[in-house]
């Protein structure tokens, strides 16, 4: 049997599932990490799952022509994950980012073919840290940009393959652990992942696995902790705004923030304990689940998401 594959949208999906039995030893919890090694994928990140999921399902429903661009907003990962995707199936590609994200992402689409739009940030706003507001007028600018361009805007905070998507890899890491995750923690952005993870381990788990929203201090909008004019160092969420993805009532059980300086600290011990070399989010995962091992879900099994890899943030101060 053939082994080679003809398109490199086939090698997205079906990544390890890595018990990070090594920091628990360093740090002395009790109960078990599953992270899913999303940094993996093709383009290095979760988001190639999303990327081809929503360019197949306008594929599927005639709602991209051929030879008609596409067109997305990202803090850069779904840019890199769709200019990937486009790059395989022929589409022009247009990215439009906020300029607080790490040049290696801007780079990283270039190479792919893909064409990058940089927005300003707003007033006052801190080069590295893309707020709320940010995040606004990188929106404005995509709009704009898909009426004059006639282009298909793939809109990754409504569209929803970004939930469907992730909902597979929910079930590859339930399957992986052999069943046991009790819990899951993830930092969110457009909350599809979380969304994903958390209907499919739920189903999975017979309604019993508990899944807990990740945030950063200061600026966690489902744990009731907004502190105004709070800034974070975490790149690709913690926009601090409601997520339309998110059912409060039957995917989220709790939250957890968690500090720039402790998701960093998690970043690094990822990399000299397990050899897993992520960014800033993956890290903020793994600082969630280990306060939840030490708190309520204590002995229990967590999993969590390597969103990334740390090539992506090398001019950031995660790395720099």
């Amino acid at each position: 049997m053939d082994q080679y594959i003809t398109s490199i949208t086939q090698a997205i999906g079906k990544t390890p599932l890595l018990r990070l039995d090594k920091i628990k030893a360093h740090l002395g919890f009790e109960g078990d990490i599953y992270a899913k090694l999303e940094h993996l994928n093709p383009s290095f990140s979760k988001k190639d799952r999303i990327a081809l999921g929503m360019i197949e399902l306008a594929e599927e429903k005639g709602l991209l022509k051929p030879g008609q661009p596409v067109l997305e907003m990202t803090s850069g990962n779904t840019g890199t994950g769709v200019a990937l995707v486009c790059s395989a199936k022929g589409y022009r590609f247009i990215c439009v980012m906020s300029r607080g994200n790490s040049v290696e992402r801007v780079k990283m689409v270039e190479a792919f073919g893909g064409e990058v739009v940089l927005v300003d940030q707003a007033p006052g706003a801190v080069p590295g840290k893309v707020s709320g507001e940010d995040l606004r007028l990188v929106e404005i600018e995509a709009e704009r940009l898909t009426k004059e361009l006639g282009a298909y805007y793939l809109n990754q905070f409504t569209n929803p393959s970004n939930a469907s998507s992730q909902e597979v890899a929910g079930i590859e890491m339930w399957e992986q652990s052999g069943g046991v995750i009790s819990a899951f923690a993830d930092f969110i952005g457009t909350g599809g992942t979380y969304a994903g993870y958390a209907a499919a381990l739920k189903r999975s788990s017979g309604g019993l696995a508990r899944c807990y929203v990740v945030e950063p201090q200061g600026c966690a909008y489902y744990g009731g902790e907004i502190i105004p004019g709070a800034m974070h160092r975490i790149q690709g969420g913690g926009y601090a705004r409601e997520i339309e993805f998110l059912d409060r009532t039957a995917l989220v059980d709790g939250a957890v923030s968690v500090s720039c300086d402790d998701a960093i600290e998690m970043t690094h011990l990822l990399a000299a304990k397990e050899g897993v070399f992520s960014g800033f989010s993956s890290g903020a995962n793994l600082m969630g689940a280990i306060q939840l091992l030490r708190g309520q879900e204590k002995g229990k099994s967590i999993g969590i998401v390597i969103n990334d890899c740390g090539l992506k943030y090398m001019s950031t101060p995660l790395w720099a």
